[in-house]
């Protein structure tokens, strides 16, 4: 599939740059996949518009403020490496976390890479936290290890003097008001450097609406990295390398996926990647006559294109995504590329607020 398929134009002004005042307030625009028939509708009536028996699946991932900002402290004095010349370590250092390796170490971009070898150490606020260059690795990215130097862990340092990794379309710096609402409100897991966004919507109120109406709820765990926002420079899809992404799916929650579809009940992804680790999870795993998915921890490498069987996602809600992205590829292929393209040109001409802090859409 051509990546100029899935173009579209969208004013700049259509980008949202901040969060509405209240998470439920959002636009939602209501897609049958079947008909390609529309209709605006808000994001507070989404008890109302599900049919009651649904399991909605959600990603409670947390989002790490993975931006750390320091300064070179030279290169460690174990190591054979050159020295460091004063006049370079004045400058300030960004490290962007990208994915726990385990334990203290970390998986990184370091600005500016080219001048900081292996073996150069990074510290952060007045010394308490420093890293590591330990490797350099593919596009950029390094193989950091964390020090704590007082008797706070290295994840409550990380925690106090990140910063939140809001994605380069939103054009300002973040702000501290974004450390809440650049989250979930069921967020759990510190794995992720963006937000499952289709699930920024949800309130407590609306959580219980949806129970109420006798729908069940459950929960997966997919490690959003910063692959999410990697532009796609192929002439095609196909070419295109995407990122993994680590995952973790429940017993409880395998087991009600699986007592749904035994009861053609609609599973209800909330997010695209619910939809990767679910679909990932179907055809990694031996389908069964008993078994949908099989829980555990994996790795998804699924790239959904069109023409993909979905095995276990019926519904999905998602907000709109970029012009010749992968994510906006996954949509195409649940709900038909010509639908979604008609479906956005009516969503730029109704002025919907698209991307991360946007509005929403219901499909199905």
């Amino acid at each position: 599939m051509r990546v100029e398929d899935l173009n579209y134009h969208l004013p700049v002004e259509l980008i949202a740059q901040r969060p509405l005042p209240a998470r439920d307030s959002s636009r939602l625009l209501v897609l049958n996949r079947e008909s390609g028939e529309w209709k605006d509708r808000h994001f507070a009536d989404l008890p109302e518009l599900l049919r009651g028996n649904e399991v909605l699946v959600f990603n409670n991932a947390r989002v790490l403020p993975a931006r750390l900002f320091g300064h070179r402290a030279g290169v460690h004095a174990q190591r054979p490496a050159r020295k460091t010349a004063r006049e370079h370590l004045t400058g300030t250092v960004e490290v962007f976390l990208t994915r726990q390796l385990g334990g203290d170490q970390w998986q990184a971009l370091v600005r500016p890479g080219r001048k900081i070898p292996v073996g150069e150490r990074i510290t952060f606020g007045a010394g308490e936290l420093t890293c590591e260059i330990l490797a350099r690795g593919e596009l950029g990215l390094r193989t950091i290890w964390f020090a704590s130097h007082d008797d706070r862990s290295v994840a409550s340092h990380i925690e106090r003097l990140g910063r939140v990794p809001l994605p380069p379309y939103i054009d300002r710096p973040d702000e501290d008001s974004d450390r809440e609402r650049y989250q979930t409100i069921y967020a759990q897991e510190p794995r992720a450097v963006a937000a499952p966004t289709a699930g920024l919507h949800f309130t407590p109120h609306i959580l219980r609406r949806i129970r109420e109406r006798g729908c069940e709820t459950c929960e997966i765990t997919l490690s959003v990295g910063l692959g999410t926002f990697q532009p796609v420079h192929t002439d095609s899809f196909e070419q295109h390398h995407i990122h993994t992404e680590v995952y973790e799916i429940s017993l409880a929650t395998a087991e009600k996926i699986d007592r749904a579809k035994k009861q053609s009940r609609p599973v209800l992804a909330v997010g695209t990647t619910v939809v990767r680790t679910l679909e990932d999870a179907a055809m990694r795993h031996a389908i069964t006559d008993s078994t949908t998915i099989v829980p555990g921890t994996a790795e998804a490498g699924l790239f959904i294109l069109p023409g993909h069987q979905f095995r276990v996602v019926d519904a999905l809600l998602t907000n709109f995504h970029l012009p010749k992205s992968t994510l906006l590829a996954l949509v195409a292929s649940f709900a038909g590329k010509q639908n979604i393209l008609a479906a956005y040109r009516h969503a730029v001409e109704e002025g919907y607020r698209f991307y991360s802090y946007g509005d929403c859409m219901l499909i199905r």
